[in-house]
């Protein structure tokens, strides 16, 4: 599996549960409905998810994830 694809699955992972726990909490505490309830979890997820990128290095492909509770980039491989 490339590094590609490999950034491409932990960006969808990240994103998909952060949404899903946020759509629950949404759901609980507060009386949204209808297209406000898949919006907002969406919008939540989007700031609070990491993002993942791949870089180009003489030793190969690194895959690097920026988050806003991270301070920097954080090398993973």
């Amino acid at each position: 599996m490339s590094a590609g694809t490999k950034t491409l699955l932990l960006q969808f992972v990240s994103f998909a549960i952060l949404f899903l726990l946020a759509r629950v909490g949404l759901m609980y505490f507060t009386d949204l409905s209808g297209i406000w309830l898949p919006l907002v979890s969406a919008g939540i997820a989007t700031v609070f998810a990491p993002q993942f990128k791949v870089f180009k290095t003489d030793e190969g492909d690194k895959i690097c994830v920026s988050w806003i509770f991270l301070k920097g980039a954080k090398v993973l491989n």
